[in-house]
């Protein structure tokens, strides 16, 4: 039997993203269905403007960090260089998956045993695999997605945590939330597992929660965490002003997007997005009003609360990657904005949940399976409605609302067994 190894792994992964990256070319030059993602072309416009001493902001629907459109400014010299940000974002891909790889390999020891199965024996490398050669985390970097810059920033900050760098671990984690806001769900979770790592500050006090919690080690990457943050987006206001924070933040946190959104809050947000066109039915905006209200700020109550406090506290010192996975589930879950592209939030952290788990025994796989299957399928009924939606033109908005109430229920099912087996 062929012997599986992390070195292969890596160079299929590699030679996966070539593949991809080239065929991408080709269907953009021949089919009117460009692969590459739309947002590729938002971030190259950016930093034209930036190339030309204006504001990336310029560039309509760029709502991101400056930043970005910085790394992509070799992007702008034209030729085959407009290829260059897809370079950044499928190298921070492959490097996420070698990172990805050093923190099992601190979990995970080959089983050389003959009675030992093919799985045991490779398991480094299967579990390596869920993010290597996944087909959705190629496409999405190899479309022009910058997931993976992000991705690539949060597994530095565990892998420095992991190593006892706690300041540079910090310093990404900063960097991270910067780019977006919610890794900021990481900081408890961190912090609570640093509590066992120096004794508490408050002798005496060492077994109260939360006061008996604080010692060194986490205030110092609370502190580094938040410097780092300020830092960069000081320096992001110094050349955007407000604009930069309107785009950057403000815009995420009052969104209504309401298309490609399998979020449970998904028909709220149509409703309130149709009230500006109900202007002369007064009856219908006080409905909507009295229904919906605030429906994208009220959202993140529930969301917040599980994700950055419940869990922490539940998890974090116990198994960090376990709760990482299971805290990013559940606010992906709860979101009121659900892309397949925030699939991959939590997805660089189930092989490190898996690695401790015990779904992946043999007597679990069944329920593994099932497991799988139900999230396939319920992704899978939305995506059914959608299609017939946009593409064929059926109302067929009952039917998405049916499939998102059904999917949100799948997750939370799904996190309730993942922190069960944990």
């Amino acid at each position: 039997m062929v012997a599986l190894s992390t070195n292969k792994v890596i160079a299929l992964g590699l030679l996966l993203r070539i593949g991809f990256f080239l065929f991408g070319i080709v269907q953009d030059k021949l089919s009117p269905v460009k692969y590459t993602d739309i947002d590729y072309l938002v971030f190259s416009d950016a930093a034209q403007y930036v190339a030309s001493d204006k504001s990336p902001y310029m560039r309509e629907t760029y709502r991101y960090t400056p930043l970005l459109a910085w790394i992509l400014l070799p992007g702008t010299l034209g030729g085959l260089w407009e290829h260059y940000g897809k370079a950044v974002f499928i190298l921070c891909d492959m490097l996420t998956g070698i990172l990805i790889i050093k923190s099992l390999q601190r979990e995970v020891i080959p089983d050389t045993r003959p009675s030992a199965t093919f799985f045991q024996r490779n398991k480094l490398p299967i579990l390596s695999a869920i993010w290597i050669l996944n087909p959705m985390v190629i496409t999405i970097s190899t479309r022009g997605s910058s997931e993976s810059v992000l991705s690539c920033l949060i597994m530095l900050a565990i892998e420095n945590l992991m190593q006892g760098q706690l300041f540079m671990s910090a310093v990404w984690l900063g960097l991270s939330i910067h780019f977006k806001i919610y890794p900021v769900i990481f900081l408890p979770a961190i912090m609570l597992h640093l509590v066992a790592k120096r004794p508490s500050l408050i002798r005496g006090l060492s077994n109260v929660p939360v006061i008996g919690w604080i010692n060194s080690a986490n205030m110092l990457y609370f502190v580094v965490t938040l410097v780092a943050l300020a830092l960069t987006n000081f320096t992001m206001y110094h050349f955007y002003g407000y604009e930069f924070l309107y785009h950057s933040y403000i815009y995420h946190l009052t969104r209504l997007d309401h298309r490609h959104n399998f979020s449970l809050y998904n028909t709220a947000l149509q409703a309130k997005a149709a009230k500006d066109y109900l202007i002369n039915k007064p009856e219908g905006i006080d409905v909507i009003s009295l229904v919906f209200g605030n429906i994208e700020k009220i959202a993140f109550v529930p969301q917040l609360l599980l994700s950055g406090i419940i869990i922490p506290v539940a998890l974090a010192r116990q198994n960090l990657m376990g709760c990482l996975f299971i805290q990013t589930l559940t606010f992906v879950t709860f979101n009121k904005v659900i892309t397949s592209q925030y699939f991959i939030w939590y997805l660089i952290f189930l092989p490190g949940y898996l690695a401790k788990s015990k779904i992946i025994r043999t007597e679990y796989r069944l329920k593994g399976f099932i497991m799988i299957a139900s999230w396939v399928l319920g992704q899978g009924l939305w995506l059914f409605y959608a299609y017939r939606l946009e593409f064929i033109g059926e109302n067929t908005f009952n039917e998405l609302l049916i499939a998102s109430v059904i999917f949100f229920i799948t997750n939370c099912w799904l996190i309730g067994e993942f922190i069960s087996s944990a």
